[in-house]
């Protein structure tokens, strides 16, 4: 990893954290706090490695960074000189504005490029050197069902703190499962919509009874 890489995850994982533990930052928990932010590793964590795993088998490699924004509007020029950090500015706005009852967690964003090993080891008439949109799907699609899995392991784990990390990870992959700009969703929905299709359906069945049948 580039030091800039590592430097931007850190960033992600005390987001992350912070606009999970709001709730109980505000009720003077500092605890829960903590712990949130631990959460919020493992899960950007494994997402991280699946991903790199999944790039590593299709002879590539995958750079993580804050999702930026720097364009305002439709026309080819509304764009701003440099990158607006919406990875963070974007999520603590909503989780203020909303009270921590909404926590978009849309905040990293990924880039896949095929290493010179790929162009040497792919051959054959279906075979490409540069990572296809399908192929970055996949890379994308290994992140989302990290999380899915964290969220189903850690279901059955006693204690009221693997809730925490159940929902924190169902909700991870719920919102970077959005189809914008260049997040996971809209990586994946460009890449195969069936694949999108299937993950999304499976992700909001995750966030409606984690959020809603469990709450009964």
């Amino acid at each position: 990893m580039k030091n800039e890489e590592i430097k931007e995850i850190i960033i992600a994982i005390a987001v992350l954290g912070f606009i999970s533990g709001f709730v109980e930052l505000v009720r003077g928990d500092i605890k829960i706090l903590a712990i949130t932010l631990v959460f919020g590793a493992i899960i950007i964590g494994a997402n991280i490695l699946s991903k790199k795993i999944m790039a590593s088998r299709l002879d590539a490699d995958v750079e993580h960074e804050i999702w930026k924004m720097n364009r305002y509007g439709l026309k080819p020029g509304d764009r701003v000189n440099k990158s607006i950090w919406a990875g963070v500015i974007i999520p603590l706005f909503v989780t203020i504005v909303t009270l921590g009852s909404i926590n978009l967690m849309t905040i990293l964003t990924y880039e896949t490029r095929a290493l010179k090993r790929r162009a040497a080891k792919r051959f054959g008439p279906y075979s490409f050197t540069e990572m296809t949109d399908y192929h970055n799907a996949l890379v994308g699609a290994a992140g989302i069902i990290s999380a899915l899995l964290i969220t189903f392991i850690t279901y059955w784990l006693p204690g009221n703190y693997w809730m925490i990390i159940a929902r924190m990870a169902t909700s991870y992959a719920f919102f970077n499962m959005i189809p914008f700009s260049k997040l996971d969703g809209s990586q994946i929905y460009f890449g195969s919509r069936v694949l999108w299709s299937v993950l999304a359906t499976i992700t909001l069945i995750f966030m409606i009874y984690s959020y809603f049948i469990l709450l009964v």
